[in-house]
């Protein structure tokens, strides 16, 4: 198959690029590093030409609630539009487990938005839904830092590896459309702030990690479940200590 991958030069895209063209596919890695713009539709009619299937892993340059809105909703709808216009079979997007649990975040606002433009769009499609990567931990710990302490509430916390969510939506990309919603996680379930503490001594981070109930996860006052799937989501194999010893 022709698998057209938007975002597909970024963390998961090139993993999912490369995954697809061992498995016989014509995976087309689209982004504005090839000349393919979502936002302006520069290079998206060629790009999309005999394409069966699309993924859209890409993500907003910015968190700010504006841009991040107009990003998805203008992006989302100009693929659509491509797509129809050039027969796509399957449309495969990469989203966030619990999205409408955190509906504080202009992020998710924006990233619950797109899903319902995909599941309003006259194309047949897939939503994988997938926890936080294990790349992102660094980041997190630097969102929570408040200057003395890293601050995380008590919730629980899945984390994922980026080659394992590549792996998902490769998986879903390749099969008949869902026309619904699929969760993916990594394969060890954790409470947050447990979690961080044990990393960060491991790194030999020497900020100290604080239990709090009232801290915020990039601006949201968490839920204690709301970062976990559901009981039926998929399950990867990659432990966060295995990809850690790598």
């Amino acid at each position: 198959m022709k698998i057209v991958v938007i975002g597909g030069t970024g963390l998961i895209g090139s993993k999912l690029v490369a995954k697809l063209g061992e498995h016989g596919h014509d995976a087309v890695a689209a982004s504005p590093n090839t000349g393919v713009n979502t936002i302006t539709g520069e290079g998206l009619e060629a790009a999309l030409a005999g394409a069966d299937v699309v993924v859209d892993v890409s993500n907003s340059p910015s968190w700010e609630d504006d841009a991040v809105m107009e990003f998805f909703r203008t992006s989302t709808s100009n693929l659509l539009a491509a797509e129809a216009a050039a027969g796509v079979g399957h449309h495969v997007a990469l989203s966030v487990v619990g999205t409408e649990r955190l509906q504080e975040s202009g992020y998710f606002r924006a990233k619950l938005a797109q899903e319902k433009l995909i599941e309003d769009s006259s194309i047949p499609y897939s939503i994988v839904r997938a926890t936080q990567f294990f790349e992102f931990v660094p980041s997190i710990a630097d969102a929570a830092f408040d200057g003395t302490a890293v601050r995380l509430a008590h919730v629980f916390f899945q984390p994922i590896a980026a080659e394992d969510v590549a792996q998902a939506v490769g998986r879903v990309a390749v099969g008949t459309p869902l026309k619904g919603q699929v969760e993916v996680a990594g394969p060890e379930r954790f409470r947050m702030d447990e979690f961080f503490r044990t990393v960060l001594a491991e790194r030999n981070d020497p900020r100290e990690v604080v239990t709090d109930p009232d801290a915020v996860y990039y601006g949201i006052s968490p839920t204690e479940r709301a970062l976990v799937p559901d009981d039926d989501a998929t399950l990867a194999e990659t432990t966060y200590a295995a990809w850690a010893a790598k």
